[in-house]
């Protein structure tokens, strides 16, 4: 297929050639059809999505004229992709010469230029989920959205799996009911289940859809930093800082870095350990960025690497999706990367070109984070990569969407119901299900029904419209899927704002106390209202924030690797990786004194430690199955032995401690995985319902029976969680069917123990037979689990000091 001469041309002043996969994807899109384009990281997705539209224009209609009213939807997960995405385009209509407007929506865009867009929307728009659903409750949207023929989202995966993508299935499908003839697109990089991922785009209308992979291979190379020296006995989470000079060096030896952390966190401790090593020229050589900072500050360090003007960015995730700074030649992973599309994802924000190699520099934190950068190195080898699951049917969603609509003007129920079915999440909708959720937008459902504030809509012969305006304005300022604690905003007493940090962290802090923020050291001067005012700090340390969900687990793909790697050494001891030469010494101590863990048998380690018994399961399923697992394990065990039991995990295995050191295991191991009663016994054994009266904190958020509020009326997180728990309890009392209580306790267990997870691995324990060994002392791997135990005992030694004495104790024994 040949593109419009203009478009040659242009291929050729830029000295570009397209891939096959741009023509393909350009040619569906003239024939009208949708589909997913799933191509390495930097092979030219973007402009392959935007190819189609692009002919068209440069072809012109017959009078000659280009066409300039909307017609593109770019939907991105990420405010920096969205950013980053929008120059891009802009580029392109630019060089072309085409009379094409692009703009931004987001919730970083200023109040003028929504209201500009309001009136006229451009070309291209590019937006976020939460801002496509917020345009579609302006009235008259359907008539300034007709236009539009063409949508993209991209980095789909990102979106699949949570209850954005499900926010993003709903607004889509209300598109479709406009402009029947749209082509839709989704864009990815690191899928497994990509036909699944493309069924639930199209809402399983995907006959005609096409999958267009751009088969050009990505060259990856993934190193680890190797330590000059490694404990026998790992102890989780201190080794990292101490690579912080390997770290720098190879900063600078390259060009410009990016040090991914998981969290956070973690990246404003590193980021302040490296100022530290750097000394005075730190404010011009590093920069921090993650989420909770404010938009002008990632606006800013985003321009400084464009401009290759930053020798290293400390970041989290809100970096690693598509975003194209050229001048990256180097990224760098601190911690295990928990899963072999994380790691691929984030490799390729360096060599982000056709050709060119993608390289990323493992920072382990624990001695055994080596084992699983040579294991995600060794996955992505054999083409493993995770699937996304999709969420199926969140009613809190459902009910929120159903009166977002109703915002932008009075609409009939039944035209809502058709439209929800019509997506892949709501596919299953029953009616009896679709009643419940408009008696509870129109009465508050049977336990609220004789409070008029949850009596949002009315409906009368068959039309649903708002009961007054408060309740309409209410529900425009508490739209949108992402829930997280209240926010206090951090503002320089003299200066801008920096960003924000949760509530619960400053309402711990005291004036005058110092705290880590935006890559400064700052003291709290006061807290006026949801505002810290804070100034410089004169001290040299400070507390660092944390924020909820700053734990991921080992992803099943990536723990089988771990395992298959740990077994491969006992077969290639001659000719090991890097990684697995350096870890010998301990997974040698490993199998002297017990033997390697695998996954086709379960290891049991038996261990009597100052009369207590330490049993240490290792099943490898990653942190939050091994959760559900623990907790089912020790409720099963303890009803037996009639003892406490105390649990501890990590994603490798289990620990279970307790006092019955004459009689520690049951006979029959597997007794302690059945699955009969498994619903029940983990209710029991999880304390379930205070689980699930927290998990329904968000779920409230998302229905809409708690409101944020906004600017000085917003609610502080004591608040929301006082509201959220008294509603619960009157569901629990009064109405034990409530769908969004019972929704409450189910994503207990789907999101927090990832329910099927636990399921399959309960199967595959069942199926393997078990190794017990009653070891006289820990091994390398039960300590880490011994060690994070300790944190929570009774003890006139601390923490560190009673691990570092059995490390003593260890050591000897070698």
């Amino acid at each position: 297929m040949s593109f419009p001469s203009q478009i040659e041309s242009w291929f050729e002043a830029k000295g570009w050639r397209p891939f096959e996969f741009q023509r393909e994807v350009s040619v569906a899109w003239r024939l009208g059809q949708s589909g997913l384009v799933h191509a390495p990281t930097g092979f030219g997705k973007t402009l392959a999505a935007m190819l189609g539209p692009l002919s068209s224009a440069a072809e012109g209609d017959e009078d000659g004229a280009l066409p300039a009213a909307f017609q593109v939807l770019w939907i991105t997960p990420m405010r920096a992709l969205a950013n980053d995405t929008a120059h891009t385009l802009q580029q392109f209509v630019e060089e072309l010469g085409l009379n094409w407007t692009v703009a931004l929506r987001t919730s970083d865009t200023s109040s003028s230029q929504r209201a500009k867009q309001k009136e006229r929307l451009p070309t291209v728009l590019v937006t976020t989920p939460e801002s496509f659903a917020m345009l579609q409750t302006y009235s008259g949207w359907e008539q300034r959205f007709r236009a539009v023929n063409t949508v993209v989202v991209d980095e789909w995966h990102e979106l699949l799996g949570n209850k954005r993508g499900v926010h993003t299935e709903l607004c889509l499908t209300r598109l479709r009911a406009v402009q029947p003839d749209l082509r839709i697109w989704g864009l990815s990089a690191t899928l497994g289940n990509v036909q699944e991922a493309l069924d639930v785009l199209l809402a399983g209308k995907s006959e005609d859809a096409r999958i267009i992979k751009g088969d050009h291979s990505k060259r990856i190379e993934i190193e680890t930093l190797i330590p000059t020296s490694i404990e026998h006995f790992p102890w989780s989470g201190h080794l990292g800082i101490k690579l912080v000079e390997a770290v720098w060096e190879r900063v600078m030896q390259a060009g410009t870095s990016l040090i991914f952390t998981n969290t956070r966190s973690q990246a404003e401790i590193w980021h302040q350990t490296l100022r530290a090593h750097v000394g005075e020229v730190a404010d011009n050589q590093l920069a921090v960025h993650h989420g909770s900072l404010e938009k002008e500050v990632r606006l800013a360090v985003e321009a400084r690497l464009k401009a290759g003007s930053v020798k290293a960015v400390v970041c989290t995730s809100s970096l690693d999706l598509g975003v194209d700074f050229t001048p990256v030649d180097r990224v760098f992973q601190i911690g295990s990367p928990k899963g072999i599309a994380r790691l691929t994802q984030r490799a390729g924000r360096s060599g982000h070109r056709p050709g060119e190699v993608s390289r990323v520099i493992g920072v382990p934190t624990n001695a055994l984070e080596l084992i699983e950068f040579a294991a995600a190195r060794d996955a992505l080898s054999r083409g493993e990569i995770e699937s996304r699951i999709p969420l199926m049917k969140p009613l809190d969603l459902l009910v929120q969407h159903v009166c977002n609509a109703v915002v932008a003007g009075e609409v009939a129920a039944e035209r809502l119901f058709q439209e929800a079915q019509s997506t892949w999440a709501f596919r299953d909708l029953t009616e009896e299900e679709w009643s419940w959720v408009i008696e509870f937008a129109t009465q508050g459902g049977k336990a609220l029904q004789a409070y008029p504030a949850y009596k949002k809509l009315a409906l009368e012969n068959g039309v649903l419209r708002f009961q007054d305006c408060k309740q309409h304005t209410q529900q425009r300022f508490n739209m949108g899927t992402i829930v997280a604690d209240s926010e206090i905003t951090v503002k320089l007493q003299r200066g801008g704002v920096l960003g924000g940090v949760e509530e619960g962290f400053v309402a711990r802090l005291r004036p005058g106390e110092s705290f880590v923020f935006a890559g400064r050291l700052l003291e709290l001067v006061r807290i006026q209202g949801l505002v810290a005012h804070v100034r410089p700090a004169k001290r040299k340390k400070g507390a660092v924030p944390s924020w909820q969900g700053g734990k991921s687990p080992l992803s099943s793909e990536l723990s089988t690797a771990v395992a298959r790697c740990m077994e491969e050494h006992l077969h290639d001891s001659v000719n090991p990786v890097p990684e697995l030469a350096a870890v010998s010494p301990i997974l040698d101590i490993q199998r002297s004194w017990s033997e390697i863990p695998r996954m086709d048998r379960l290891l049991v380690e038996i261990t009597k430690i100052r009369g207590e018994v330490h049993c240490a399961c290792f099943t490898f399923a990653g942190r939050l199955v091994n959760e559900g697992l623990a907790a089912l394990m020790a409720f099963r065990l303890g009803r037996e032995r009639d003892v406490a039991i105390r649990t501890t995990v990590n994603d490798y295995g289990i620990s279970l401690q307790h006092t019955a050191v004459d009689d520690p295991w049951p006979e029959r191991t597997h007794c302690l995985f059945e699955t009969d009663a498994l619903l029940d016994d983990l209710e029991s054994s999880i304390h379930a319902a205070e689980l699930a009266k927290r998990q329904f904190r968000g779920i409230a958020r998302v229905a809409g029976l708690i409101l944020q509020g906004f600017g000085k009326h917003q609610k502080s997180a004591r608040q929301v969680q006082i509201s959220s728990s008294l509603l619960y309890d009157v569901f629990e009392k009064y109405d034990p069917d409530n769908l969004l209580y019972r929704q409450a306790r189910l994503e207990v267990m789907q999101l927090q123990l990832e329910l099927t997870r636990l399921q399959t691995t309960l199967d595959r324990l069942n199926s393997i037979p078990d190794q017990i060994h009653f070891t006289p002392r820990l091994t390398p791997m039960a300590f880490p689990l011994w060690a994070d135990q300790i944190g929570g005992s009774v003890s006139t030694l601390s923490r560190d000091e009673q691990v570092l004495r059995m490390l003593q104790e260890l050591e000897d024994a070698i």
